[in-house]
């Protein structure tokens, strides 16, 4: 059979480009969601996993990039159902985050620890909308929640985020 004609390379070819598009951003999201940087390994690679064993469901109604942020947070919201990630200590330090392009600079560093203080819900709608670029639109879609719940989480994210750095509100 013609290799451009055989879907499984088809597949292949397309996972394998959205493993280069998509994987350290992906890993960036899941390592805030799960703050334990070989856990968020995991994901990602599971999240792959998942999306090569349904890219034949994949009908192209969102963007690749949602596809796949939608089952990254899924995937994270599993691990963080598991026994051993609730009996594990995860505290993390801005060193241990994986490495950027450029150093952050210290208001970066503590808006990154206000973010991962959040509650998850909030927490999930903040990393997708300003870490991901992703829409109100493609958030709903990935998260699977109406687009007004996504304005009010984003909504009380950014007033949370600013009370926490005001020093305001010590319990997120």
């Amino acid at each position: 059979m013609d290799a451009a004609k055989d879907p499984g390379s088809l597949r292949d070819q397309t996972i394998e480009r959205l493993i280069e598009q998509y994987q350290t951003p992906l890993l960036r999201l899941c390592y805030i969601q799960l703050q334990d940087r070989a856990l968020a390994e995991d994901a990602v690679q599971e999240t792959f996993l998942k999306a090569y064993k349904g890219f034949a469901q994949f009908r192209g109604d969102s963007s690749e990039k949602t596809w796949l942020a939608h089952i990254a947070v899924n995937t994270c919201r599993d691990f963080q159902r598991g026994a051993w990630f609730r009996h594990t200590d995860r505290r993390v330090t801005p060193e241990m985050l994986p490495a950027g392009t450029v150093q952050p600079d210290t208001e970066d560093l503590d808006l990154s620890m206000a973010v991962m203080k959040l509650p998850r819900k909030l927490r999930e709608v903040i990393l997708l909308y300003y870490y991901q670029d992703m829409s109100t639109e493609e958030i709903a879609e990935a998260l699977g929640i109406a687009q007004s719940s996504v304005s009010h989480r984003l909504r009380r994210g950014r007033e949370k985020l600013r009370n926490l750095l005001e020093g305001r509100d010590q319990d997120a």
